[in-house]
């Protein structure tokens, strides 16, 4: 029997935890923060019985690692899938956006071979399997020649500046793009209880199932003892020691944790580009949205100063929050950006003028509190031929292997991926 380190309680991390325990491995969790979930993690209100997560998440119908999972846990029953609607931005109205038919009614596309194009495009990206070769062309360059520019221009570009800004929106490759349409569903879902109420439910079962769980407890460096030839970590309480360790974390900050890898794995590391986020969380007295809509897509272009707002409340009814209606309004951005550094209040006083635009009548006064959440590794930015790029998961350090987001490509990043990431590196944990 291994002893087992795993740095972050993440999806990742606690999906990797269980299958290593199930092989009969002795397993610790190392948590710095007071809860498991990761970016998946949530929070609540005394007057609420659900939780809301800090930054939006729901899971696809055709999400077969979580839903796979959810299974092995005994949980499958308490995923549910609402039928919320999405909408998109266009000369100042909002239009619905959640299936291929409302996609092709779509009123900017017009009647002529745009909407032919449009059409036939989609549908060759959820055919093919091929996506090696669509890494090879950027999306602007691959979309702006099958779709053509009008097209590009109105439907993809806004969706690709708004998740990479200007600075990388060019340069991201095809496959990306690929990857979203071809495995995404129009259904979405949610855990009862919110995904937190998921995330201390699957801690429980590993804890009764012998994983060892320390919140509260950063791993600061992770290197290989000479003296014994075991792997040891460093954490407030001492350096301790394992025979195999599994970092969940950013690429980042895992090269920061381990400088002591091979200078050509490290520099792979740095190396990797991505994209933080900030999001602010509304508890309104009221509706925003009249017509019931829960996803907006909003382009940059439009001059607002976030890339969507999810109206949580649509997704998952009030009643479970104390009748407060629940708004994110967020943004991908640089960890540069001044919203990195601005209160909840200030990106209130920000954002508030806007939402206007979503209902006329809403007013500052309809917030009853509001909550700011940031983090600087939310999107991976997977560029030109980016399967070069990716690091193993297995490090050349003997023993340690590392699971993060930049690694699930070609897929985009969410819960799912991190539980099929987390499982498959358990998996080359446990080759001999």
């Amino acid at each position: 029997m291994s002893k087992i380190a795993i740095i972050g309680a993440g999806y990742a991390g606690m999906s990797a935890a269980w299958d290593l325990r199930n092989a009969g491995h002795d397993v610790t969790l190392y948590e710095a923060d007071d809860h498991v979930g990761g970016l998946a993690s949530g929070f609540r209100e005394p007057s609420w019985n659900w939780s809301v997560e800090k930054f939006y998440h729901h899971w696809f119908a055709s999400d077969a690692a979580m839903l796979g999972l959810m299974d092995d846990l005994g949980l499958r029953e308490k995923v549910l899938f609402p039928r919320p609607y999405t909408v998109m931005y266009h000369k100042e109205r909002f239009y619905p956006l959640d299936s291929v038919l409302k996609a092709i009614l779509f009123p900017g596309l017009g009647w002529g071979v745009d909407k032919i194009r449009f059409g036939l495009v989609g549908l060759f990206l959820r055919l093919t399997t091929s996506w090696q070769e669509l890494e090879k062309y950027s999306v602007d360059e691959w979309m702006r020649k099958w779709v053509g520019e009008r097209v590009y221009k109105l439907m993809w570009e806004p969706l690709v500046v708004g998740k990479f800004g200007e600075k990388y929106a060019k340069q991201v490759n095809m496959a990306w793009m690929w990857a979203r349409l071809h495995a995404r569903t129009t259904r979405l879902g949610t855990f009862e209880g919110g995904f937190q109420a998921f995330s201390d439910q699957f801690a429980q079962k590993l804890i009764e199932h012998g994983v060892t769980i320390r919140l509260g407890t950063p791993v600061t460096r992770v290197e290989r003892d000479s003296a014994s030839g075991l792997l040891t970590l460093a954490t407030p309480s001492g350096v301790e020691q394992a025979d195999q360790i599994l970092i969940t974390l950013s690429p980042a900050i895992a090269a920061k944790m381990v400088p002591s890898l091979p200078a050509s794995y490290l520099q792979g590391l740095l190396n990797l580009k991505s994209m933080g986020a900030v999001v602010l969380v509304l508890a309104l007295k009221e509706k925003l949205s009249r017509e019931g809509y829960y996803w907006y897509n909003i382009p940059k272009s439009a001059g607002f100063p976030f890339l969507a707002v999810v109206e949580h409340t649509n997704f998952v009814p009030p009643e479970h929050f104390g009748g407060d209606h629940i708004v994110y309004v967020g943004d991908y951005l640089e960890p540069t950006h001044e919203h990195f550094s601005m209160s909840a209040e200030e990106l209130l006083a920000k954002f508030a003028p806007h939402l206007k635009k979503f209902n006329p009548n809403f007013e500052p006064g309809w917030v009853k509190k509001a909550w700011v959440f940031r983090t600087a590794y939310a999107q991976p930015v997977p560029l030109v031929n980016h399967s070069r790029n990716i690091p193993a998961l297995k490090t050349p350090i003997d023993g340690l292997f590392l699971a993060s987001m930049s690694q699930v490509y070609p897929w985009d990043r969410g819960t799912n991926f991190a539980v099929e990431i987390g499982r498959r590196v358990a998996r080359e944990m446990l080759e001999p």
